[in-house]
């Protein structure tokens, strides 16, 4: 190894940039000068860049720039994807042939992903970091931890709160799941395993929702004394219906993934897999098959399905109309017929 990359391993160390993980892993995080200015300062421009050096064998594993002012991390079994890694929420932007697709990872198992005000901020960050990047075609929310998607509150947490704390707390839940749902690239849940409370009105933000038939879901808040806060009681009824959802919500009914499938709480349901991940892998495929299509033109479709079924249908009729003229002066309208015309895979740039 060379003395430079030695000189800025020591930097990193001192300064508790550089982390170990638990598969002995050096995970190297360096900034752009604008959002750590201590560590940029000891580095050169073109060194600012992510790195990873396996411990064991003590080499530089991979080595690519990294322009962007936010944490990368890169690990060895996963070259083929970008990561915002924030321990408990992960932010994954794969490249190669699923170029395109984000996917945000819940990432708290001990807690069984409930939902922290640490959770919050980081799932937070994760849309703030996708919300203006147009590379991003189709996002995946899903779960890092077997068997659940999301448990909801953190309850433990909330018993501590004060009574005072308790309403903003869930208002910037609810404005955190409202920003999911308003995110301009569709948004698919993978739900292979228990959304309870919470963890599903984050699943009903999403446009598609797949799920694994083992997988339990329910909004569960009357059983606890309060009634879903961060949407459920607007978004599910929306989705399969007044009645049902109401029933669903007054009894605080745990359903699985084949009976939210015969309901329309879910888009598709799968057998789960020896792995746990069947609905993550169907909700891939899904998200592939989206992001092949013109960019612009998925967005502005979801724009105008989201305000106008909100509308009467008049009103819905003039904004898709509105929607339809930002993809007339598109390069990729032009690229689409082009290609229909010589028969081959059209290209699409996202212009």
């Amino acid at each position: 190894m060379t003395e430079l990359v030695k000189t800025m391993f020591r930097v990193l160390l001192v300064s508790g940039w550089m982390q170990l993980d638990c598969a002995g892993v050096f995970q190297w995080f360096i900034c752009s000068p604008s959002t750590n200015p201590s560590i940029a300062s000891y580095l050169p421009p073109a060194m600012l860049q992510r790195l990873y050096v396996s411990k064991a064998k003590g080499y530089i594993f991979h080595l690519t720039l990294n322009n962007q002012s936010r944490l990368c991390h890169v690990p060895p079994s996963d070259q083929g994807s970008r990561h915002l890694l924030k321990d408990e929420v992960q932010l994954d932007r794969y490249e190669g042939e699923t170029s395109g697709v984000a996917v945000i990872s819940l990432n708290r198992p001990k807690a069984k992903n409930a939902i922290s005000a640490r959770f919050l901020h980081l799932f937070t960050e994760a849309l703030e970091s996708l919300k203006h990047d147009k590379s991003v075609r189709a996002v995946i929310v899903r779960s890092n931890v077997p068997g659940i998607f999301c448990a909801g509150a953190d309850l433990k947490e909330r018993a501590k709160m004060a009574q005072s704390d308790v309403g903003p707390f869930v208002s910037k839940l609810r404005a955190m799941v409202s920003g999911l749902s308003t995110l301009p690239a569709p948004v698919i849940a993978a739900l292979d395993g228990a959304a309870m409370g919470g963890g599903l009105e984050i699943a009903l933000a999403c446009d598609l929702r797949i799920a694994a038939s083992s997988a339990k879901m329910g909004l569960v808040e009357a059983k606890l004394a309060i009634l879903p806060g961060a949407g459920g009681s607007q978004r599910l009824p929306r989705l399969i219906g007044v009645p049902l959802a109401k029933e669903l919500i007054f009894t605080g009914r745990v359903i699985d993934g084949k009976a939210a499938h015969e309901i329309g709480l879910v888009n598709h349901v799968v057998d789960q897999n020896k792995d746990g991940d069947a609905a993550y892998h169907r909700a891939l495929e899904l998200a592939e098959e989206i992001s092949a299509n013109g960019p612009v033109a998925v967005r502005m479709a979801k724009l105008a399905i989201n305000y106008g079924s909100e509308v009467d249908l008049a009103t819905g009729l003039a904004f898709e109309e509105t929607c339809y003229a930002q993809v007339i002066p598109t390069k990729d309208r032009l690229e689409g017929l082009q290609a229909f015309r010589e028969k081959r895979t059209p290209k699409y740039l996202g212009e």
